[in-house]
């Protein structure tokens, strides 16, 4: 004698009891393997071997690079922004940046950057530069020239980005992720001269921090607006940058203005960073 089937359309109380459950787990598990996908990209620059792992921080590479050019010969103005991979594995990750102006008629260049160790002994993360060579690698690291600007418009642009310099509102506070950092005060600046059109790349982990309370933004370039909840998710849609999307700090999308992908840990492809 076989068993009684239940009727047609009955479900166990133990299946209805778990399907909640299953929902509930759908999103994080699907998040937990977008940034699983995400990764690949910094461990693809890892295994690559470009990275210099082994090398004291303080017995790298710092010589200038040519990128900037000569105050004697080069008598206008000069605004440059710079990006260079982060010392060791963090490089996988992301790139330190700094601003180099140089007025008309100047024979030396004056850069600013933000050093984290500085804000962690209790100091300003804030430094100002006079004199050396803006285009120095970054302790063997080969800096990427990220905008430049020449002549009568680099000169309108100095006094603003002086300006935006003295105004940023974290030079005592540090983040290495999700910021505020060096990426976060570059783009900061960026933003109040939107001029500047500066095209941050996914590399430039910190750049979508807008602060706890701030959510909306114009996009670091200036051609466009951003949306983003402490740096960790967002999304951006800009002239310049494409459209980037923001997941824990990886940003990820598509720059139509250069035919390029913007992906985490390689930076824009095809391109340098």
């Amino acid at each position: 004698m076989s068993a009684a089937r239940p009727p047609e359309g009955h479900r166990s109380k133990a299946v209805d009891e778990a399907t909640p459950v299953r929902k509930w787990l759908r999103w994080p598990l699907r998040l937990l393997a977008l940034v699983a996908l995400l990764l690949l990209g910094p461990i693809g620059v890892l295994a690559s071997g470009k990275l210099d792992l082994d090398t004291p921080w303080h017995s790298r590479e710092r010589s200038a690079t040519g990128q900037a050019p000569d105050p004697a010969v080069e008598r206008r103005a000069v605004v440059q922004v710079y990006g260079a991979r982060i010392v060791r594995w963090r490089g996988a990750f992301g790139i330190h940046p700094w601003i180099a102006v140089k007025r008309a008629g100047a024979d030396t260049y004056t850069t600013w950057q933000i050093m984290g160790w500085r804000a962690r002994y209790g100091g300003n993360a804030l430094m100002q530069g006079y004199g050396d060579a803006p285009d120095t690698h970054w302790y063997g690291a080969y800096p990427q020239l990220l905008v430049e600007h020449r002549g009568p418009e680099a000169e309108a642009m100095i006094d603003r980005i002086e300006d935006a310099v003295a105004r940023y509102p974290w030079g005592r506070t540090y983040g290495l992720w999700p910021g505020p950092n060096s990426n976060t005060f570059v783009a900061w600046v960026a933003r109040e001269v939107p001029a500047l059109r500066l095209d941050l790349p996914p590399t430039a982990i910190g750049k979508d921090y807008l602060g706890p309370t701030q959510f909306l933004a114009h996009a670091p370039s200036g051609t466009g607006w951003q949306i983003s909840v402490l740096g960790l998710a967002g999304i951006t849609l800009a002239r310049d940058e494409g459209l980037e999307f923001n997941v824990l700090g990886l940003g990820f999308g598509v720059d139509l203005d250069d035919l390029a992908l913007r992906l985490p840990g390689v930076g824009k492809l095809p391109g340098p960073l």
